[in-house]
């Protein structure tokens, strides 16, 4: 089955738990491990991504932490799994790598209907922000 990474897991619950407690408040990475019981250090580089990314803001000194750059209505699920994700997430191969990976490729039968799935899957990411999993 289908399954996100625990790096996408993490970042989808951090920035869901700053999404709920924004009014101008800083997050730690420490304090949203330990709240959720999930890896600091995996969540701390999930955190860096985000920051890269410019999805959150980086804080420094004695008070920093991380915050939202963004409102969460602004911030779809699918550019948060393409921020973390190095590789596409995809149903299948083929679509992950086109057509020269597969050997049966044109020969497929189920290429055509789990490429439909994949456009589904697309669209809803696409069209699912972080307002809507708060």
């Amino acid at each position: 089955m289908l399954q996100l990474s625990k790096k996408v897991e993490y970042a989808l619950i951090a920035l869901r738990h700053m999404a709920m407690n924004s009014h101008g408040h800083v997050f730690t990475a420490k304090e949203i491990a330990a709240k959720y019981n999930i890896s600091y250090e995996l969540l701390a580089k999930v955190l860096q991504k985000l920051t890269k990314s410019g999805v959150i803001v980086s804080t420094q000194g004695m008070r920093g932490g991380y915050s939202l750059e963004k409102k969460p209505d602004q911030i779809q699920v699918s550019y948060i799994i393409n921020v973390i994700e190095e590789e596409k997430t995809t149903i299948t191969e083929c679509y992950a790598d086109g057509g020269e990976s597969c050997s049966i490729f044109n020969a497929c039968t189920i290429r055509k209907p789990l490429g439909k799935i994949q456009h589904n899957l697309n669209a809803l990411f696409e069209n699912t922000t972080l307002e809507q999993i708060v």
